[in-house]
């Protein structure tokens, strides 16, 4: 049977098991979605969803909590997303459970990630000593939240992108901080910045600033908001290379951050912004 949003964890009350329990993960087709926009066969699109983890902790062999950050990197093409209350409840589950080092957390964590998403994903562990060294960083780009602009449209529509098809191509990064959707099962916030670099006839800028505050009232999960706004851009615009990331706000010590692309480039990085 196909796991819904509604039949996950969100929304219900839930006990959190302390000892390591894999069967906790709960995978989302992504195909459910995608239909959605249209989406079948070959993907317009190549990406990652990076998730960072902050509450993440451990016995060693000895008893003594451990704590680290995780970073996992699921690919776009992978089957399934993870529900992200369920990635929650399953990082819990390994509190009260003792590991002989690192190495088998990371071993356990690859094969139960790579289980639920349906493909391999990449996991790396960043130690409390090292946590000194980790920096933040802001989205590159012309901002466009310095427009005033009148606003009075509050769900997606892609029929409010405009660009200039009578003049010569361009190449921008453009950057706002106004992205807002709804869980698609709880309706909570999720707060994120967004970033678009693109290579095509220039787009209107107030028209896109507007499509993004558009997803202020929508209901749908992080990576389901980034590839809609990649679809659509993609289908009104038509410029010849696009990608969207977007940095999301952490909820329940995760924050999860898609990027989508269809030209050859570098995945984007990893660095925290000021509000996650």
């Amino acid at each position: 049977m196909t796991n819904t949003p509604d039949q996950s964890p969100l929304g219900k009350t839930s006990a959190y098991q302390t000892q390591y329990a894999p069967e906790l993960l709960f995978p989302i087709p992504r195909q459910q979605k995608r239909d959605e926009l249209g989406l079948s066969g070959t993907l317009p699109f190549f990406g990652v969803d990076i998730w960072n983890a902050y509450e993440l902790s451990w016995l060693n062999m000895r008893g003594k909590p451990q704590v680290a950050i995780a970073t996992i990197s699921a690919p776009a093409d992978s089957p399934n997303i993870v529900e992200s209350k369920s990635f929650k409840l399953y990082l819990n589950s390994f509190n009260q459970t003792r590991l002989a080092n690192h190495e088998a957390l990371l071993a356990l964590l690859r094969e139960d990630l790579s289980h639920a998403f349906g493909a391999p994903v990449h996991v790396a562990l960043t130690p409390a000593e090292e946590f000194g060294k980790l920096k933040m960083g802001e989205l590159d780009g012309l901002l466009l939240d310095r427009l005033d602009i009148e606003v009075d449209n509050y769900s997606p529509a892609p029929e409010l992108l405009k660009a200039n098809f009578d003049e010569a191509t361009v190449e921008e990064t453009l950057v706002s901080h106004l992205l807002k959707s709804n869980c698609l099962v709880t309706g909570q916030p999720d707060w994120g910045s967004v970033q678009i670099h693109y290579v095509g006839p220039q787009i209107d800028q107030e028209s896109l600033l507007r499509y993004l505050i558009g997803f202020r009232e929508h209901n749908e999960f992080h990576e389901q908001c980034v590839e809609r706004i990649f679809v659509d851009i993609l289908r009104q615009c038509k410029p010849s290379k696009l990608s969207v990331y977007a940095r999301y706000t952490r909820r329940g010590g995760l924050d999860i951050n898609p990027w989508r692309a269809n030209f050859s480039t570098s995945k984007p990085s990893n660095l925290r912004t000021a509000r996650q």
